[in-house]
């Protein structure tokens, strides 16, 4: 038989029965062990740089999904409240693993949240569409939005020429899904723009110089990715990425 590749899928805190969980939604590990061909293993949400440590140590690669949660502002230098709610040990727990991953040479990939997330370890910021000036258009569905509503809001990305994505998915423009309020403000060091919507905000990033790859769409390619090829493609490279390491 033939062994296939582990993915680590972090998990996210939220009440259970009246005490925390660690949580994570099916249809991440669906697109892992559907699309990628690979095996997720869901990481409890706990803020443990040992704990991060060993877990990479075991895996083949590395998922951060999203979440409905922002990422506190101190974790990138800013200062003020932001807006809940948030994910303290996540917040922790993802730095770990992107800085282990990192320096264990595994693959790390991102959705939404956890593109933002790969940004801060990189030493970049954030913004949040909800502060400040008006967007010319926004990034989230209206308030009150069911789940179909709220995932089906889209705009159009276009594809950095001569990137990672561009390799993966083609170039040209991909209409997307977008379910975000915080955006990339200042892009962390070492990384690559791959994707941009119209107003310039970024909706794909990669890094530049790591001995595995590094890349995160601001999308949600988990959400129905059987109709829509450039998410397919997303998942199917993930899977490649943790077949490589795990070689």
């Amino acid at each position: 038989m033939t062994s296939k590749p582990l993915v680590a899928v972090i998990s996210c805190v939220r009440e259970v029965e009246g005490e925390p969980a660690s949580i994570v939604k099916k249809r991440y590990l669906e697109a892992v062990a559907k699309h990628a061909d690979a095996v997720p293993i869901i990481v409890p949400a706990w803020s443990d740089a040992l704990a991060a440590h060993a877990i990479v140590e075991r895996v083949d690669a590395i998922l951060l999904t999203g979440s409905n949660s922002n990422i506190e502002p101190h974790r990138y230098g800013a200062s003020g409240e932001g807006t809940p709610p948030f994910d303290t040990a996540r917040d922790g727990l993802s730095q770990h693993l992107i800085h282990a991953a990192i320096a264990m040479s595994k693959p790390v990939f991102g959705v939404c949240r956890g593109l933002q997330e790969i940004n801060v370890a990189f030493g970049g910021t954030l913004a949040d569409e909800r502060a400040g000036a008006t967007p010319a258009f926004s990034h989230h569905a209206a308030d009150g939005a069911d789940l179909e509503t709220m995932f089906g809001h889209s705009h159009g990305a276009s594809i950095a020429p001569g990137g990672l994505l561009s390799r993966i998915m083609g170039e040209g423009e991909l209409a997307i899904n977008s379910v975000h309020f915080q955006t990339v403000a200042r892009l962390g060091e070492g990384l690559r723009v791959e994707a941009q919507a119209s107003d310039g905000v970024i909706e794909a990033l990669s890094a530049s110089d790591t001995n595995a790859p590094v890349l995160a769409v601001q999308w949600h390619p988990e959400w129905r990715p059987a109709v829509r090829e450039h998410d397919l493609a997303f998942w199917r490279y993930l899977g490649q990425a943790a077949r490589a390491a795990m070689r």
